[in-house]
């Protein structure tokens, strides 16, 4: 996908949102949080404009390769207005966190929206794994006090 994206670049052919998110996923999938960073980036020199399936795809490839920081910076540079952030987007921010035990970050993204079922497990785990179980307890209590089953 990244070969093909390249010879349309090369070919000056018009650049789609498609093949960007094509692009962009297929960073993700192998890891490449640096090349997916860079295609997003490049979206507006390339008059095409950024979606939320763009940033998610960006921001999991963050995650996926270990870049906690840079899908906090993400999450923090994109405001709901501009791209609209969505459950996905936190969640894969939230699990970026949990990865690298920094739970206090997954909890303070957390307290900023309005969790899924995958959100309060996600939030617990990062606790878990930073050996933090009083913390876990309150994502827990809010999921018991919202009826949210497991």
């Amino acid at each position: 996908a990244l070969q093909l994206f390249g010879s349309m670049v090369q070919s000056q052919v018009e650049l789609s949102m498609i093949a960007f998110n094509a692009a962009i996923s297929a960073c993700e999938k192998g890891c490449e949080s640096e090349k997916a960073l860079s295609l997003f980036d490049s979206m507006s020199q390339h008059h095409v404009e950024s979606t939320t399936i763009s940033l998610n795809a960006t921001i999991s490839a963050c995650e996926k390769n270990g870049d906690w920081e840079k899908a906090l910076q993400l999450l923090d540079v994109m405001s709901p207005s501009q791209i609209g952030l969505d459950t996905i987007s936190f969640n894969a921010a939230i699990s970026a966190c949990e990865n690298r035990v920094k739970w206090q970050s997954a909890v303070r993204i957390f307290s900023e929206m309005e969790p899924s079922k995958i959100t309060f497990n996600a939030v617990i785990s990062a606790c878990e794994r930073g050996c933090e179980w009083e913390q876990a307890l309150k994502p827990w209590s809010e999921m018991a006090q919202r009826k949210v089953e497991l």
